[in-house]
């Protein structure tokens, strides 16, 4: 009899919040493009990609309008304005992509963390009502100090019980 269980691959393929290939002429793997995508988006939202790119643009203008030979974009810069269209056109699918990755980890750490809460709130249930056991059965056990205080009882009450026997009887 064998065990027919589906793989790991098989299992987040099911799951409809796990994207997956339209094409089925190609195999794409979908994690290396989230990864490279992702990577990208991260790139984008530096200080060190707002500096390169101002760098070029300033580049770009300098040229075109200085550099009377070399105008290969002149003034309304139609060409630049293709350029960041393009740019813009790529940039916000791979950042929404990149969104979509990480709420999808997000979830996932969500229900791990609800899981984790509800073991932790079963468990200190448990101990709680374990505790309070432990108070009733204590309780019910003779401590050191309810022990002391009845011997001294009993040998006060001993005390005074041989107290008439000891003295010689006056007459």
């Amino acid at each position: 009899m064998s065990d027919k269980r589906p793989s790991a691959a098989q299992t987040a393929r099911a799951r409809l919040d796990t994207p997956g290939s339209r094409w089925r002429g190609f195999n794409i793997d979908v994690e290396a493009v989230g990864r490279v995508s992702e990577s990208i988006a991260r790139f984008l939202g530096t200080g060190k990609y707002l500096v390169i790119q101002t760098v070029i643009v300033l580049v770009w203008i300098a040229l075109n309008v200085a550099a009377v030979g070399l105008q290969w974009d002149p003034y309304p810069f139609i060409l630049l304005n293709l350029a960041f269209s393009t740019q813009a056109a790529y940039a916000a699918p791979l950042i929404l992509l990149a969104q979509n990755r990480q709420e999808n980890r997000d979830r996932v750490s969500l229900e791990e963390d609800r899981a984790r809460a509800e073991q932790t709130k079963a468990d200190t249930e448990f101990l709680a009502r374990e505790l309070a056991s432990l108070r009733l059965a204590v309780g019910e056990v003779a401590t050191r100090d309810y022990l002391r205080r009845e011997l001294e009882e009993i040998k006060t009450l001993l005390a005074e019980r041989d107290e008439p026997e000891t003295q010689p009887a006056r007459k």
